[in-house]
């Protein structure tokens, strides 16, 4: 006996997940622009729903808070950037790693950006989170956090303890004052193209690679090797 399934409910779950992400898309691209053009404190959460034509309930269904879709672009990126770099194969260098996933980041995040926002925008963004003091404070926080959490996964990677090997965090640390130097150049540069911005970050980055790069676990057996040649000799 065949049994007739029930037709048209996964066209409407399809649907309904379409029109949320439409919503989604449409808050978001409306905060930024609000934010961009008459500030971040000055702008409401009601001002964008209605701008949307939805509730303010609507508006935090897809959002905790103002800053939440303030930073939701820079969340995106980051979640990218953090799954390049754990698809980055074993054999490389820790720096290495950190280098060619940003600039594989780069290479791939700018669909999703522009399916949200223009570029342009983006980057006016970057510009209010600078000089919008409550939003400065969560970036540097949220940027603190970030290098935490990359430090720990680069020493999972390498096989090391974060807590007593402090080369994970130094190194996160130097890619990440490269990341925050480049950003800035970025924002007040007259190339607003995110090819630019990858090649400005590969110029940077190159400059402190030497310092960095090379297979650290190879180094390390090299100078337990020394040590115990040194031992043998006594």
């Amino acid at each position: 006996m065949t049994v007739e399934q029930p037709t048209g409910t996964g066209s409407a779950t399809g649907l309904r997940e379409r029109k949320k992400q439409r919503t989604h898309a449409a808050l978001l691209r409306t905060a930024l622009e609000l934010f961009t053009t008459q500030g971040y404190e000055q702008t409401t959460v009601d001002e964008i729903a209605d701008a949307v034509e939805v509730s303010q309930r609507t508006f935090f269904r897809y959002f905790a808070s103002k800053e939440d879709a303030a930073f939701a672009v820079q969340q995106m990126v980051e979640r990218h950037f953090v799954a390049a770099l754990r698809d980055r194969p074993a054999t490389e260098g820790p720096f290495d790693a950190l280098r060619n996933s940003v600039l594989e980041a780069w290479d791939t995040i700018g669909e999703a950006i522009t399916e949200v926002v223009p570029v342009e925008v983006y980057l006016r963004m970057l510009q209010v989170i600078e000089s919008t003091p409550p939003l400065l404070a969560v970036h540097l926080r949220r940027s603190f956090e970030m290098e935490e959490y990359i430090a720990r996964l680069i020493a999972e990677r390498e096989g090391l303890d974060v807590d007593t090997d402090p080369r994970p965090r130094v190194a996160v640390a130097a890619f990440s004052g490269v990341m925050r130097v480049t950003g800035q150049l970025w924002v007040q540069g007259r190339e607003t193209t995110l090819e630019a911005m990858r090649a400005l970050t590969a110029d940077y980055l190159d400059h402190i690679g030497p310092a960095l790069a090379g297979d650290w676990r190879e180094t390390a057996a090299q100078a337990a090797r020394t040590g115990t040649e040194g031992t043998d000799a006594g």
